[in-house]
């Protein structure tokens, strides 16, 4: 039985403390804060039943300790202050690591709302005027400054976290521009990610960085402490690259991971293939013409299908048909991957969903005050993507 199986048994006693709760409470706020203080309470005393070997109170041949009282401790979470109720035993000791950290008094939610707010440049008095309001009893400018220390080293680990021995076949890259104050000058600044697929089935985030813009040096410098990290390239690493058409980052991934294919997104060389045909109906026969060809699973018919799709767009435009015959190569790339794979690995639309997230997250500050803030709010929501 699973430790939320035993706060469900003991479902009438949770639902009679919540129902005290309301009629305590004077606002949802509070109500709220009350509920997520019984059910961790809850939960952390089921953790103690099963360390225990035995339910609080009930004699059972099972039994391999007993509890010996409570110490409490504060606990500070978005929806204010909170009491949890640990139980001591009598032979050892417990904690409840899966649930809470050991030695921090604030929930990880609320480390990420505080850092976020001292992003958005407001001053740490306010910061704490606004944990008053979410029923933080006191929230200092220390506190506030410790906070946003712990996000910067859990952010910098993410961006140095090595993967020797881990290998990873498919790599997935992007860049998105995020306003920046550089030299005291809002300017645009390319915020670049790197995804791969290792042996498990799982896609991870390998690296983020914040550059001038998308350069090959920008590029190289990224793809550099990649390699050095353990994302090896060869027969045992990295066998295709998928990005965007970006010279610079040609250059980049041909230098730093030689001998893998380089797949050029579909989706981005639809978009560049209709920019060049004028009409809307004319550019929805060029995107319906390449669905087709990339729709074959035999590498013959497709590479057939997609020559004579470029015949028929060059007739809408010679110049987006140059652009098909050009990229011919390595728009098929995907063609010499398992089967099952190719749908994945022909666009780039895995680092189009992380770019989304990152955009909704830095929206919210429109223009960041320093690249080291910029970096703190990126990396701390590819944490929990990575997480996710």
């Amino acid at each position: 039985m699973t430790v939320m199986d035993t706060v469900l048994c003991n479902e009438p006693e949770v639902k009679r403390l919540a129902l005290a709760a309301l009629e305590e409470c004077t606002d949802l706020q509070a109500f709220g804060r009350r509920c997520l203080e019984i059910l961790l309470n809850s939960l952390v005393s089921a953790k103690a039943d099963e360390a225990c070997g035995a339910p609080y109170g009930e004699r059972s041949p099972g039994r391999t300790n007993s509890r010996n009282g409570y110490r409490e401790r504060g606990l500070l979470t978005p929806a204010g202050d909170i009491r949890v109720r640990i139980p001591k035993l009598r032979t050892g000791t417990f904690f409840p690591e899966d649930l809470i950290e050991r030695y921090c008094r604030a929930d990880r939610a609320l480390v990420a709302a505080v850092a976020e707010m001292y992003v958005l440049g407001i001053s740490t008095r306010k910061v704490e005027e606004v944990a008053g309001a979410l029923g933080v009893s006191s929230m200092s400018k220390s506190q506030v400054s410790r906070l946003c220390e712990s996000l910067d080293s859990e952010v910098a680990a993410f961006r140095r976290q090595r993967f020797d021995g881990v290998r990873f076949a498919y790599l997935w890259l992007d860049a998105t521009y995020v306003k920046c104050r550089v030299d005291g000058r809002s300017v645009s600044q390319a915020v670049v990610t790197a995804i791969g697929l290792d042996d498990t089935g799982h896609k991870r985030f390998l690296g983020v960085d914040c550059v001038d813009t998308e350069s090959y040096d920008g590029w190289r410098g990224f793809l550099s402490d990649l390699r050095s990290r353990g994302v090896a390239a060869g027969e045992d690493g990295v066998q295709l690259v998928v990005s965007d058409a970006h010279e610079g980052l040609r250059r980049a991934i041909a230098e730093s991971f030689q001998g893998a294919a380089w797949q050029r997104c579909i989706t981005h060389l639809m978009r560049n293939v209709a920019g060049h045909i004028r009409g809307k109906g004319d550019q929805r026969v060029a995107r319906e013409a390449m669905k087709a060809a990339f729709a074959q699973k035999s590498p013959l018919v497709a590479r057939a299908c997609y020559q004579r799709a470029a015949e028929e767009v060059a007739r809408l435009s010679p110049a987006a048909g140059r652009v098909m015959m050009e990229a011919e190569e390595e728009a098929l790339a995907y063609l010499a991957f398992p089967v099952s794979h190719r749908s994945k690995i022909r666009t780039n639309n895995v680092q189009e969903r992380a770019n989304r997230e990152i955009k909704r997250r830095t929206n919210v500050v429109q223009g960041f005050p320093s690249r080291e803030s910029l970096i703190r709010l990126v990396g701390a929501a590819l944490i929990e993507a990575d997480g996710e």
